[in-house]
């Protein structure tokens, strides 16, 4: 009678600890895959809108995980090269691209980078992941014809892959001086909010499978 009440208890403990740990372990993970306006340049990396997203996340229970692979000055080509290590070691389910930004300020051919973010994306979608592809725009100093192409081919990729795509991730910012920093380039911390607000349909779309 003891030892089976000893044993009873012991696997009541272990379903109670398996019961606990499970879920955090299982959490679902997105990854981010940008450049300085996803790595929060500038302000605390903790206020950024992808640190938001994560909290956001989690206020709801949700099971997912967000794990940001963002560096300030990545361009597509850099973020080509890590992509697979960060697929390897993270295994996401969700992977969100924000990168093109840096080749455009560069003046990079537009069908170079257009390659380098349809491979971006290809990679992600391998193994049925889901991707959410974050639109940038760029300053006129190329002319009319360049950021033309440049804004429109974000939108081309997005539908040769068939995955969800915001325009331009800060288009609720980047007109108003208050919400961006002195270099006019990357948002400041009040400006995060509105990031995170400009992703979150999407996103909630891809969430929704």
């Amino acid at each position: 009678m003891t030892g089976w009440f000893v044993k009873s208890v012991f696997l009541t403990l272990m379903i109670a600890l398996i019961a606990g740990i499970s879920p955090a372990s299982a959490r679902s993970k997105i990854l981010v895959m940008g450049d300085s306006i996803s790595a929060a340049y500038g302000i605390q990396r903790d206020a950024g809108w992808v640190a938001l997203l994560d909290a956001r996340l989690s206020e709801t229970a949700s099971p997912w995980q967000v794990v940001n692979a963002s560096i300030s000055g990545e361009t597509t080509g850099g973020g080509l090269a890590r992509l697979p290590k960060a697929l390897e070691a993270h295994d996401p389910e969700i992977v969100i691209i924000e990168l093109g930004g840096n080749d455009g300020l560069r003046g990079y051919p537009v069908s170079r980078i257009r390659e380098n973010l349809d491979k971006l994306v290809a990679l992600a979608v391998a193994g049925g992941r889901r991707v959410l592809l974050l639109g940038m725009r760029i300053p006129p100093n190329y002319g009319p014809r360049y950021t033309s192409a440049f804004e429109a081919m974000y939108r081309d990729v997005a539908k040769a892959h068939d995955v969800r795509f915001v325009p331009f991730i800060l288009e609720a910012v980047a007109l108003n001086p208050g919400l961006m920093q002195d270099d006019g380039i990357h948002p400041t911390a009040e400006a995060q909010p509105k990031l995170l607000d400009s992703v979150w349909p999407e996103l909630q779309r891809v969430l929704d499978g």
